[in-house]
């Protein structure tokens, strides 16, 4: 087994290293390399010159605006990346979400919110935790009951990364008591500006807010953004597998 680059992903190297002395901005390649918080003005303007380049989500198949490289390209964009001292572009949309709504989503939900998870304008956070809910996600009690064209959404997530910068959240929500508890699950979309919202920041020992406790009262979410099945969202081996883009990323040192 040959484990050396091939002569053309040694160019490709090349290509995306000079991009990045190219276009990485110094003050971001600074805070990086000082191992500072990243704020939200940081990640959405790096994503925003990724996406101009077209190389906005690595993983990311052609027919949905990705680049459409292969794992061993992926890999060394990620390398590359981490060794420029570049930020780490935000998971929750563009490597947990996207996959899923690519995979289980209709037409006009792809072309509704894929586009602004590529180019970085859409801020996205992840709603699964709860009180007392957390590596089983069976337990989850956050529900959501279908009146009309809307869910009434009532409950509460925790540990909610970066959620006090979102514009979106997905969530995992009990839409049956039915069966057993790993049915009557289903994956909404749901506005963060939504009347009945409440985002409480946890602060954490080092006194940093990252991670928030998220509270619906009566959320009125249209029935359009739920993704997939009713009742379908359980862990199943499809759904798990949508869930589980590959992430290929090492630690940024800023060195070559």
């Amino acid at each position: 087994m040959d484990l050396n680059y091939t002569p053309e992903q040694e160019a490709f190297r090349a290509e995306v290293r000079q991009f990045l002395d190219d276009n990485l901005p110094d003050d971001i390649r600074e805070r990086v390399q000082k191992r500072l918080r990243h704020d939200k003005d940081m990640t959405q303007r790096w994503q925003k010159i990724l996406y101009e380049k077209g190389w906005g989500a690595s993983t990311w198949p052609e027919e949905f605006g990705g680049p459409g490289w292969n794992p061993i390209e992926q890999i060394i964009f990620e390398e590359e990346c981490a060794l420029a001292g570049a930020p780490r572009q935000l998971d929750f949309g563009l490597r947990m979400v996207a996959p899923v709504i690519m995979t289980f989503g209709n037409d006009e939900q792809k072309k509704r919110f894929l586009p602004g998870i590529l180019s970085g304008e859409d801020w996205w956070c992840q709603g699964y935790s709860e009180p007392g809910s957390g590596s089983d996600l069976a337990s989850l009690r956050c529900s959501a009951k279908r009146e009309g064209d809307h869910y009434i959404v009532n409950g509460q997530k925790t540990w909610t990364t970066l959620g006090q910068h979102a514009d979106w959240i997905f969530c995992l929500v009990r839409t049956s008591n039915e069966g057993k508890p790993q049915q009557g699950i289903s994956f909404l979309l749901i506005d963060m500006n939504d009347p009945g919202i409440d985002v409480k920041p946890i602060i954490m020992l080092d006194g940093e807010h990252e991670i928030n406790e998220v509270y619906f009262d009566n959320v009125k979410v249209p029935a359009e953004n739920l993704i997939g099945e009713e009742n379908q969202a359980g862990p199943t081996p499809s759904f798990c597998w949508a869930m589980s883009a590959p992430v290929w990323r090492t630690s940024g040192s800023g060195k070559r």
